[in-house]
């Protein structure tokens, strides 16, 4: 069969057209989490939290009683500058209770449990101010563990999709949880290994109204006793770094004394830490 030059024309056309409508195709774009139904977004939300759950040990991550971790913290001045590492140790009790000893030498060990918060320098045991508690129990309401660990099936939190995007080089979905009392928390969770890549706290602050927005970026995890743990925090206020931690071991479910979160336990070390300091003169 012979082809004419108006076919190949024809053939031509049709395959410029067809060209040129896979060229000029708009890309094909994730769902704008605004036009997905309240219900749907939340039930979205919580499945994406529930991999994160899964990824960070699962059962065992849940199940968490405690952890000591040990590592080198910085604090950062206003000026962005290093104010300079010291060496750390942390222990925490699930849900509440913390306490964190500053450079063994420096003799400063920092206390939180609950309600109650107590700090121990050289010059003794004292009451953590009443600002510095209230901004901790605060804070501690809609914390990122707390959350995952303790109020997934909290009827009087919300939750929503916050949509996709690239987070610390890494594709990653938002998941927005709040509460009755305004406060917001996003999540970023990775799409390939499905860890936390970033958590940030949107609150007010009650004396000025103001917005207060602290950010938390999780790197370098390692899995220790079947439980993701990121190896590296950096923690921001209001887009200023204040905060950098390298932890360099971590376990977890160990034994601690029964006091170990009391002001009791302050005292108790202050007056050896004195009587060593006596025998030596």
């Amino acid at each position: 069969m012979r082809i004419t030059r108006s076919q190949v024309r024809l053939e031509i056309a049709a395959i410029v057209a067809l060209s040129l409508a896979i060229f000029c195709a708009p890309a094909t774009r994730a769902q704008n989490p605004d036009q997905i139904m309240p219900e749907a977004s939340a039930a979205k939300a919580k499945a994406i939290l529930q991999q994160a759950i899964d990824a960070l040990g699962g059962a065992a991550y849940l199940n968490v009683h405690n952890s000591d971790c040990t590592g080198r913290f910085a604090q950062f001045q206003h000026s962005g500058d290093i104010g300079g590492y010291i060496q750390m140790r942390e222990y925490r009790e699930m849900p509440d209770k913390s306490r964190v000893e500053y450079d063994p030498k420096a003799l400063i060990i920092d206390v939180y449990a609950g309600e109650k918060g107590w700090s121990l320098d050289r010059g003794g045991v004292s009451d953590v101010p009443a600002s510095d508690m209230a901004d901790y129990q605060e804070q501690l309401k809609i914390q990122m563990g707390n959350v995952l660990r303790n109020r997934m099936n909290d009827s009087t939190l919300f939750f929503r999709y916050g949509g996709n995007e690239v987070v610390d080089l890494k594709e990653a979905d938002w998941a927005e949880i709040g509460d009755r009392e305004g406060h917001t928390l996003r999540i970023a969770i990775g799409r390939s290994d499905h860890l936390p890549v970033r958590s940030v706290l949107l609150q007010r602050d009650p004396k000025t109204g103001e917005r207060i927005e602290r950010g938390t970026y999780y790197t370098n995890y390692h899995l220790i006793d079947g439980i993701s743990t990121p190896f590296r925090e950096a923690r921001f206020l209001n887009g200023r770094q204040t905060y950098q931690v390298y932890l360099e071991s971590c376990t977890y479910n160990v034994d601690l004394p029964a006091d170990f979160f009391t002001r009791a336990s302050l005292e108790e070390r202050f007056s050896k830490e004195r009587g060593k300091a006596k025998n030596k003169k």
